[in-house]
């Protein structure tokens, strides 16, 4: 089963990314083809700092590869090494309606928070279906947040193939990622860079566990039962805690008897325990970037090989070879 999956480097990666996204894509390379891509040219509709946005695909690769992603199983790849992607995109475009791109819900709920309704956003949904179809994937997981932009995909694939009465897209299914409830922030909304509210990943220990300790959490006294399907803190404990603990914790907020920096430290510990293993390999891919370029360049090769009979069989069937 070929698999294709992405993210945006447009900050440091928090555990929102690491449950969301990463901790699954690790998962797939087990039993799967993997193609992974860091979408860089995505987030120059976020990132407008050049020297920025080069850390934070340097960044991102750092912590896919100290977490466990094997380059030997997976494609790994920044996407702006891949040229062929983008004259996909054009040759999509051709066939896109515009009212397709204007019901996309996330350039309304982009621009509603204020960011510039520039062609690069409208268009961003053109551009990812050209990443999802230039490698004929059979799966592309998506949050249920994102599932439009893979139906875009799909219809935009249709049309194409019904526009050239060429069979030259596969049309993807979703692997809907409902299995993990949305990771809250530390002010309680769904945890993300937009909001200021993340827990990053390899942020450093210290500081780390005090953003830990702002978890916002009720004014239940300390003495008085607490539910625990209501609190962040527990929330984010469980996405750590193996079954038993989670209940465990549980029956002690339910109890009364324990206040919530006590359950914030038993969040921080676990945090620890879970990310110190991968901190070490971290360390040594920072003071080794070559090595890492040398990754991402080997996968870019292997991404084309994949994607040149796709982009040449579309250029076919629309007449430009």
């Amino acid at each position: 089963m070929r698999v294709l999956s992405g993210i945006q480097p447009s900050g440091n990666l928090h555990i929102g990314n690491y449950f969301g996204m990463m901790k699954p894509a690790l998962a797939l390379q087990e039993a799967n083809e993997v193609f992974l891509f860091i979408a860089d040219y995505h987030a120059l509709t976020t990132v407008k700092d050049a020297d920025l946005l080069r850390k934070y695909v340097r960044d991102v690769a750092y912590d896919f590869l100290a977490c466990g992603l094997d380059p030997a199983r997976t494609v790994f790849y920044r996407q702006s090494d891949v040229p062929e992607v983008h004259e996909l995109a054009w040759l999509l475009s051709v066939v896109c309606p515009m009212g397709l791109l204007e019901r996309a819900h996330s350039f309304k709920d982009k621009t509603a928070r204020g960011m510039d309704a520039n062609h690069a956003l409208f268009a961003y949904p053109v551009l990812m279906a050209a990443d999802i179809l230039c490698v004929n994937a059979d799966i592309v997981p998506v949050g249920k947040d994102q599932k439009q932009h893979l139906e875009i995909a799909r219809d935009l694939a249709g049309k194409f193939n019904r526009h050239t009465g060429r069979d030259v897209f596969k049309l993807p299914d979703p692997m809907i990622r409902d299995e993990v409830a949305v990771v809250p922030g530390v002010d309680g909304q769904k945890m993300s860079k937009s909001y200021g509210n993340t827990i990053e990943i390899f942020g450093p220990p210290k500081q780390v566990r005090k953003t830990i300790m702002k978890v916002v959490t009720d004014s239940t006294p300390l003495e008085e039962p607490k539910d625990p399907d209501t609190c962040n803190v527990y929330a984010l404990y469980r996405l750590f805690a193996s079954e038993a603990e989670a209940a465990g914790l549980a029956e002690r907020y339910r109890a009364g008897g324990m206040g919530y920096g006590e359950a914030k430290k038993a969040l921080a510990e676990k945090f620890e325990a879970h990310f110190e293993p991968f901190r070490e390999k971290r360390a040594y891919l920072e003071a080794h970037p070559d090595e890492v370029e040398d990754v991402l360049q080997a996968g870019a090769a292997r991404a084309r090989e994949t994607i040149r009979p796709v982009l040449q069989a579309a250029r076919a069937a629309v007449g430009l070879e």
